[in-house]
């Protein structure tokens, strides 16, 4: 029976969060310590453990089927390969951080100055965008002490929570793009792991809207009911059931947790009682 290989990074936070992801699809994966390919229990998967920058040239090539990467990896280095799914996980920015003690005005004034960083396509497109010329110093790690030895002027890195550019006495003055985790398919996949792969991307969209929602409780008097389920549409219309107590009834229903205190506030307003929240876990369409 055919198997999808799929690329992980090999550790770090990506790597945690990508084998959290396939452990909340129902995916078992035997990964021992130190292993650098391991196969999953209960699913048609092996997982490879790679170098985050070194997963779009397997995916390429044809090694790996698919990948779980950092997109500003896919920006940088994999030209021509397809996101299938943004995972919402991982996030981070690539910036541009020029020390703190150093004036900053507009992008005009990266002009002729020297810029440290691991992502120089990335940098090269953003320069030209906005018709820019410096000179770029391409480096792999530490990126952020170029400065302090006097090797760069500015630098482009990774800036997820600004920590380190804050130890290193550095300021974030442009953000070139957002990223994610993102899942990434190999142009070389074969139809029978295409099919894996499409069953696959299916529980990671179920797991992923129930990470996005909350499910929601509540009593209410039925004068209110048309109003309430005005705010709860839920995924076709709220579920009501009749209470016990006269008058009164039970609402169930879905909402986006990004909206959930604008409209917990406005379900109190309206009359409503014993709201219970819960999670979900998976949200089948």
């Amino acid at each position: 029976m055919s198997k999808l290989k799929i690329a992980v990074q090999k550790s770090g936070r990506l790597h945690d969060d990508s084998m959290k992801i396939l452990q909340d699809v129902g995916i078992s994966v035997d990964n021992g310590k130190d292993q650098l390919k391991a196969s999953a229990k209960n699913f048609p998967l092996e997982v490879l453990y790679l170098r985050n920058g070194d997963i779009p040239q397997y995916l390429n090539d044809g090694v790996v089927d698919a990948a779980i990467i950092g997109e500003n990896v896919l920006i940088e280095k994999g030209n021509g390969i397809s996101v299938i799914e943004k995972l919402g996980f991982s996030s981070c920015k690539v910036s541009v951080a020029i020390p703190k003690s150093t004036e900053y005005k507009s992008i005009k004034d990266l002009e002729g100055k020297r810029i440290a960083t691991s992502y120089p396509n990335t940098v090269n497109q953003f320069l030209n965008e906005n018709r820019v010329n410096a000179n770029l110093h391409i480096i792999n790690g530490s990126v952020e002490i170029a400065p302090n030895i006097g090797l760069a002027d500015a630098i482009v890195d990774i800036v997820s929570s600004g920590s380190t550019l804050f130890k290193n006495g550095l300021k974030e003055v442009e953000v070139l793009l957002k990223s994610q985790a993102v899942l990434a398919v190999s142009p070389l996949i074969n139809t029978e792991n295409q099919d894996i792969l499409n069953t696959l991307k299916f529980r990671l969209q179920s797991v992923l809207r129930g990470r996005q929602s909350k499910y929601v409780l509540l009593n209410a008097p039925n004068e209110k009911l048309d109003a309430i389920s005005n705010m709860l549409p839920g995924m076709n219309s709220p579920t009501i059931l009749p209470l016990a107590k006269e008058g009164w009834s039970s609402l169930h229903s879905v909402i986006n947790k990004n909206d959930f205190w604008k409209v917990i506030d406005e379900l109190k307003q309206n009359g409503a009682e014993g709201i219970l929240v819960c999670p979900i876990e998976n949200m089948v369409l």
